[in-house]
């Protein structure tokens, strides 16, 4: 099942992807159909009578009121190597904000040119919860997925860097495209051995597998429910493989006017305008 966040001229509707149309449904998000009490399915069955063509369709963010985003970096062997890393031995956790998600079809607002230059892609697997996860694992950890989207978590580099902490760099407004589709786990399984990539301008920059993931989505969940309880909705993105534009020789940087497609198999593609 593929569900999807629509604008609609009431505000922002759930809409379950059907063919080439999107059947508008009763709740008024995705994150409102995960946390629905009579369950996913029985949420995405209850439509209001009307249908969009997809393409026509004004696409929010998937999940557009997270109540966490939480990232993973140095995910990817070849990106800890490209970046000049060791491979770690636990993940590596950073937060962004409602206000950084935009949508896969929006412009990307890229900072002023006295802000910074030095903003990069970072194709991900995101994974979105479906329900409320406390120390779970193994078998428990999977089911608590509700699904996988796109995301691309585009980085302000410079600010990155500032300081040791991810933070800054990470949480400039409306730069991060979530989309297009929460993708069930039916459909997908655990979301492994899918080909990811981006483009810039029709050039491919990355090109890997989620196969490639140091620590996988279960890994990812366990860990993570040890520290914080997962809710329906929260949004984990698992990092992002080399092909990075700072690790580039020279560096290469997004600039006004470049169209970044970010891809994963199975799930969708993610089409955004930099300006």
């Amino acid at each position: 099942m593929e569900l999807v966040t629509v604008r609609d001229d009431d505000g922002l509707r759930a809409g379950r992807v059907d063919g080439g149309k999107v059947v508008l449904l009763e709740a008024g998000s995705v994150r409102e159909l995960l946390v629905d009490r009579e369950g996913l399915e029985a949420a995405a069955g209850r439509e209001i009578g009307r249908s969009i063509a997809i393409d026509d369709a004004d696409l929010a963010p998937v999940i557009p009121d997270p109540d966490k985003i939480v990232c993973v970096g140095i995910n990817y062997q070849d990106h800890i190597d490209e970046m000049g890393r060791t491979s770690p031995d636990h993940p590596t956790y950073f937060a962004k904000y409602r206000r950084a998600i935009t949508g896969p079809r929006d412009d990307l607002l890229l900072p002023a040119p006295d802000v910074s230059s030095s903003v990069d892609w970072e194709c991900e697997l995101a994974i979105v919860i479906g329900r409320t996860a406390r120390h779970v694992s193994g078998d428990e950890a999977l089911a608590s997925i509700a699904g996988f989207c796109v995301l691309n978590d585009v980085s302000v580099r410079d600010w990155q860097r500032r300081t040791s902490q991810f933070l800054a760099g990470k949480n400039f407004e409306a730069l991060t495209p979530v989309g297009p589709a929460l993708v069930t786990r039916d459909v997908v399984g655990d979301g492994s051995g899918l080909e990811l990539t981006t483009e810039v301008n029709g050039v491919v920059k990355q090109r890997s597998t989620t196969s490639n993931l140091v620590f996988g989505a279960v890994d990812i969940v366990s860990d993570l429910s040890g520290i914080l309880t997962l809710d329906p909705g929260d949004i984990i993105a698992t990092g992002t493989p080399g092909g990075v534009g700072v690790a580039r020789t020279p560096p290469e940087f997004l600039r006004p006017g470049d169209e970044l497609v970010t891809k994963i198999e199975g799930i969708g593609r993610l089409v955004n305008r930099c300006r």
